[in-house]
């Protein structure tokens, strides 16, 4: 009896504690999933028709607004799919307080927005704004930066494109109330 009381030591003949093999079992028993990783997939994306449809409470939203349209360009144009702007038909639509943006009046103000459309217009993306938002907010035609268009209506707007087989993306952005690092 007093041999069972007394801790267990390891001996010649039993080459493994009890940790070892306790240790194995878990490992064992975890199998590959202990190891595993994520796993790359290269989706072979064809030329994308896309409405994305921007309706924001503030006008410096915008610029997260446009991540998602980053989101959806540059890994097109980019290797493996290294797609023209010509293969690729993206119109992002405009009719909230956004749409401030673009009025030259404040091209000063938000000339980094500015400049990350024009870009993305030079790659082809189209970007519209609402007529009739256009008249809310008391601006004309000659008042927008050049490469925008203006529709008669986004609500019309919104249902012809979707009617011609465009994907309807329709970016969220919330107030930040973490960093990234903080909630990694």
């Amino acid at each position: 009896m007093t041999a069972f009381l007394q801790p267990s030591t390891p001996s010649a003949r039993e080459p493994w504690s009890r940790w070892q093999r306790v240790l194995a079992l878990v490992l064992t028993l975890a199998g590959p999933a202990a190891f595993a990783q994520a796993t790359w997939v290269q989706t072979p994306y064809q030329n994308p028709k896309a409405l994305v449809d921007i309706y924001l409470d503030h006008p410096g939203k915008m610029g997260a607004a446009l991540y998602w349209v980053r989101s959806l360009v540059n890994p097109l144009i980019e290797p493996p799919y290294s797609m023209l702007p010509e293969d690729m038909h993206v119109i992002v639509l405009l009719h909230g307080t956004e749409l401030v943006t673009v009025a030259k009046k404040n091209a000063a103000r938000y000339e980094d927005v500015v400049q990350r459309m024009r870009y993305y217009a030079s790659q082809g993306v189209k970007f519209k704004v609402c007529g009739l938002a256009l008249n809310d907010f008391g601006y004309r035609l000659e008042d927008m930066q050049d490469f925008i268009e203006v529709t008669p209506s986004a609500m019309a707007e919104l249902v012809h494109w979707q009617n011609q087989g465009y994907g309807l993306i329709t970016p969220v952005v919330t107030d930040k109330k973490l960093s990234t690092d903080e909630i990694r």
